[in-house]
């Protein structure tokens, strides 16, 4: 996979929206639909996408057993202690500490989670959603473990892979699946209810490489308080708790985030990131250079559509 040339111009492609150009916060329309598919397109029923239309999320506690997901803790294990691993530039360890944070493109460096990331039963909702075929544009495992889990601010997805990925449109959702048991104490995603339906043109300009220090601690394109305040005033907060093996679907544009986690207990889990072969990345528009392949992957492979008769949610 190729990234596209920098050329230092930004895309040609009108941008929807603006972000960090040096201006203000500033709420603006979203211009997409929130899902581009129907109950007749995927295992999801009329009250299910309608409820991930309203919220920008949809948590399924318990949506894989122990077996499936058995593989990938195993793994885990082996992936966090393994120096070779930490050493590789995927993997983004923790200011001061060292500790592996986060481990980017992981369904193309483990089989068990390349399984995973391309399990009929997620796809089929990725497709359902989106309204078209589906590709992997991101996927990592989050590491927090017990005692020094670090937090990820709140912050819309979409904002980053517009602003410095090129990711045109709104049509693209994350997938996060569970490895460890998610409580309400050890750091679990949280979301804000309807934060998705505009979007948050955030303030301040992107520096060359701002991904070294963002993946660490990201300081651009997260909320300004005041907003974020009236995000939650309007919507709410919801935590995706549940057992491993549980699975939220999230809206590229939803806002969310996680605490540290100072309990004994690790909550780990994967991320598998879908995006419609209709909305290819184009340059960033920032104007900088397109980040690495290993967070925003350029080539839009097909993941193929799962048979009707392995598509049943439960």
């Amino acid at each position: 996979m190729t990234a596209i040339a920098h050329n230092a111009k930004r895309t040609t492609a009108r941008d929807l929206y603006p972000s960090r150009t040096g201006g203000d916060y500033r709420l603006l329309p979203r211009r997409d639909p929130v899902a581009c598919g129907s109950p007749a397109d995927g295992p999801l029923d009329e009250a299910s996408l309608d409820r991930y239309v309203r919220d920008g999320s949809l948590h399924l506690p318990g949506f894989f057993g122990q077996d499936a997901i058995a593989p990938l803790i195993e793994e885990l294990e082996c992936m966090r202690d393994d120096a070779a691993i930490t050493r590789r530039e995927e993997a983004i360890t923790e200011p001061g500490s060292g500790a592996l944070r986060s481990l980017f493109a992981v369904h193309l460096l483990d089989c068990a989670t390349a399984e995973l990331c391309r399990h009929p039963r997620i796809v089929s909702v990725a497709r359902q959603i989106l309204g078209s075929a589906a590709y992997i544009l991101q996927s990592r495992i989050n590491y927090k473990p017990g005692f020094h889990g670090r937090e990820f601010f709140w912050h819309s997805d979409f904002e980053t892979w517009h602003v410095e990925d090129g990711l045109p449109r709104m049509r693209t959702l994350s997938c996060s699946i569970s490895l460890t048991e998610n409580t309400a104490m050890n750091g679990p995603l949280m979301l804000v209810p309807g934060s998705h339906h505009s979007f948050l043109s955030c303030a301040g300009e992107t520096p060359e490489e701002n991904y070294k220090r963002s993946l660490k601690r990201q300081d651009l394109g997260v909320p300004d308080p005041a907003h974020l305040e009236r995000m939650v005033e309007d919507g709410g907060l919801v935590n995706a708790t549940g057992p491993a093996g549980s699975v939220t679907f999230f809206d590229c544009n939803v806002m969310h985030g996680s605490g540290s986690n100072i309990t004994p207990w690790p909550r780990s889990n994967v991320f598998v990131v879908f995006n419609s072969v209709e909305n290819p990345l184009s340059a960033p528009f920032n104007g900088l250079a397109p980040r690495p392949e290993f967070l925003a992957h350029r080539k839009a492979v097909d993941i193929p559509a799962p048979a009707r008769r392995e598509v049943t949610l439960l």
